[in-house]
């Protein structure tokens, strides 16, 4: 996207491609590829021009040693790139229920509460303190403010690393509605914070 006013500033979405070694993957972490990619598609889609730059991150390694989240972190400290908010999805591609912040001040923890009348409404009623991800914890000590994406919970360990996991007991209108509800949080912290 061609990024004019603060380009400087990085807002990270991603999730992890590796997966246990039973099964494929697909909740863990395939869905939170697949959502972070239809992120920036959507914006696209949408004619949606961010004032930040958006970079969707697939990273390796978080199931054995997060060699990938830590590497990523080492070299956004090293090329002095500032990442304002990171956002990851790793709790499977089931129904939309909010989003954690870790790091987030008072103020901006407020600020994202404040967009609870816009989320609510299809489902995301949690938007609470404590969030974030194995992947994108690195970032925290460089002052990134983490997001969780939190689907409901009820069904994920029933394939959590399970022979299970695989594609066919994914939900495309729950994976779809995940992906827009993270959208839908990247464009409003990109336009209002």
């Amino acid at each position: 996207f061609p990024v004019t006013i603060k380009p400087e500033e990085i807002i990270v979405v991603g999730g992890h491609l590796d997966s246990w070694d039973v099964a494929e993957g697909a909740h863990d972490d395939g869905t939170g590829i697949v959502q972070s990619i239809e992120v920036l598609r959507l914006f696209k889609t949408l004619g949606i021009k961010p004032k930040r730059t958006i970079r969707v991150v697939l990273f390796m390694n978080e199931e054995n040693g997060n060699r990938g989240g830590i590497k990523y972190a080492e070299l956004a400290k090293q090329n002095g790139e500032k990442h304002v908010f990171a956002l990851e999805s790793d709790n499977g591609g089931f129904t939309p229920r909010g989003f954690g912040l870790q790091g987030a001040s008072a103020e901006t923890l407020a600020k994202v509460q404040g967009f609870k009348p816009l989320l609510s409404p299809y489902g995301l009623h949690e938007i609470e303190k404590g969030g974030g991800g194995v992947d994108i914890g690195p970032l925290a000590p460089q002052g990134t403010v983490l997001v969780g994406f939190k689907p409901d919970s009820q069904r994920y360990f029933e394939y959590h690393h399970a022979a299970n996991d695989v594609f066919e007991n994914v939900n495309q209108r729950e994976l779809e509605m995940g992906a827009a509800s993270m959208a839908s949080l990247i464009y409003l912290l990109d336009k209002y914070l």
